[in-house]
């Protein structure tokens, strides 16, 4: 993976894990759970308006909206899957903000290189990399 295309709050991220001993990754991803947005009032509960992530075990959902080319990635995971969860913040706050083409540019290998590999199954960072390929597909859609 090259950095060429990595947003700085991504890049931060990546490093912020990285930075720590194997041993403490884990911890700080369930930090990250505790930091996923709320949705906004026009979402809530409007669940024709969420995408399903069928590559994550846990009911995960996203919508991502663009307004003038600048992204708002939007997530729902329930609190008793904090890995997902967590997953699901870094996302949230690393997209949110970004132009369309900042997003569309972001490597699909990137939960691969955060440091996780070793403390989650597979399947958790398959999750992961389809919340970020799904919510690449909703930007080009509506960009």
């Amino acid at each position: 993976m090259t950095d060429t295309h990595l947003p700085a709050r991504l890049a931060e991220v990546r490093e912020e894990f990285l930075e720590l001993p194997q041993e403490d990754r884990l911890e700080l991803l369930l930090e990250y759970s505790s930091e996923l947005p709320p949705v906004p009032e026009h979402l809530a509960g409007n669940v024709d308006m969420y995408e399903r992530v069928a590559e994550c075990q846990s009911p995960v959902f996203i919508n991502v909206e663009v307004t003038d080319g600048v992204v708002a990635m939007h997530a729902t995971a329930p609190p008793e899957a904090p890995t997902t969860r967590g997953f699901a913040s870094i996302l949230v706050q690393g997209l949110t903000g970004l132009t369309a083409d900042e997003v569309l540019a972001i490597p699909g290998d990137y939960p691969q290189t955060i440091g996780l590999t070793k403390s989650v199954s597979p399947l958790r960072i398959a999750g992961m990399t389809g919340m970020l390929v799904r919510a690449q597909r909703q930007v080009a859609e509506k960009r």
